[in-house]
């Protein structure tokens, strides 16, 4: 059974005749008998009463009719589906994003982004980083934006921009007014840490190590699943903490959070676009790509 002998066995159900289903589908009316004879062959049923009168459908090609109008239909949407899909319209583009870039990097692409392609519906998913990543790999979004780097062999991370994690203290904080403090100081203060899937946690963790304090040696209050969060509990006063300057530009320019430099110990991190390995993105995928590689990489 395919697709052509469906359309013909529709034209003869619905013309009641082989020879006006032949000027229907532009077939000779041999070619129309063939179809039908193949689809009766191949179900060892009668489709069709042929008559003088013309042709009737039998109980079984009742059945077989309203099943093959179902197939027809929804073949015929198949180069509509695809033309939209390759002119990004009606298109629904999903993004994984870890939390800084999720928050703080794609929101800022998308208003242009659809100015461009109004047509494309942007859903992004939100996680730590590990999350993230295994939805690329279960495929349920087309491409990432993740703030760590793992060792996965299917997925290839491109290094798309630098990403400072500062020391962020609030407003009247005794350090808010110094220049820099000592690493030392550190282990004197009650400090907020991320998630352990966090891209920040984990960078801040290798870097604090390769600077000769061990985490478990710093006084830790409490350990927060967002960012957002982390941010909400140093304004209510509840410590300070390590948090990416992006996430926390808003609330230094009003005065609410002041980013204190810490001697000797300066902390960047890429934020890494991630996608599978040999396979082919979507025209919608590698388009937002490109908004995003022109803002950040310029910046």
């Amino acid at each position: 059974m395919n697709l052509k002998q469906l359309e013909v066995f529709i034209a003869v159900a619905e013309s009641g005749s082989f020879s006006r289903a032949a000027e229907i589908t532009f077939l000779t009316q041999s070619t129309v008998s063939q179809h039908i004879s193949s689809l009766e062959k191949e179900f060892e049923l009668k489709l069709l009463d042929r008559t003088g009168k013309g042709a009737f459908l039998t109980e079984a090609g009742k059945l077989l009719l309203n099943h093959a109008r179902r197939v027809v239909a929804e073949a015929r949407k198949v180069p509509l589906a695809l033309n939209r899909f390759r002119g990004l319209e009606e298109v629904v583009l999903k993004i994984g994003g870890s939390n800084i870039p999720a928050c703080y990097m794609i929101p800022n692409c998308v208003p242009s982004f659809r100015e461009r392609h109004p047509g494309v519906i942007i859903a992004l998913i939100q996680g730590d980083s590990r999350e993230t990543l295994d939805r690329l790999k279960r495929e349920e979004v087309e491409f990432s934006l993740v703030g760590t780097r793992f060792a996965e062999k299917d997925l290839a991370f491109t290094p798309l921009t630098l990403d400072k994690i500062s020391l962020v203290v609030p407003a009247g904080h005794p350090w808010s007014e110094r220049d820099f403090i000592l690493p030392e100081d550190l282990v004197k203060e009650a400090l907020i840490f991320r998630e352990s899937g966090s891209g920040t946690d984990r960078t801040l963790r290798e870097q604090l190590a390769k600077a000769g304090f061990a985490p478990e040696h710093l006084k830790v209050s409490m350990y927060l699943g967002s960012n957002e969060a982390v941010k909400q509990a140093i304004l209510n006063g509840a410590g300070i903490s390590f948090l990416s300057e992006l996430s926390v530009k808003k609330e230094c320019e009003r005065g609410e959070m002041f980013v204190v430099d810490i001697q000797g110990l300066v902390i960047y991190r890429h934020i890494y676009l991630v996608t599978r390995r040999g396979r082919e993105l979507a025209p919608a995928a590698k388009a937002f790509i490109d908004s995003i590689v022109q803002r950040f990489r310029s910046e």
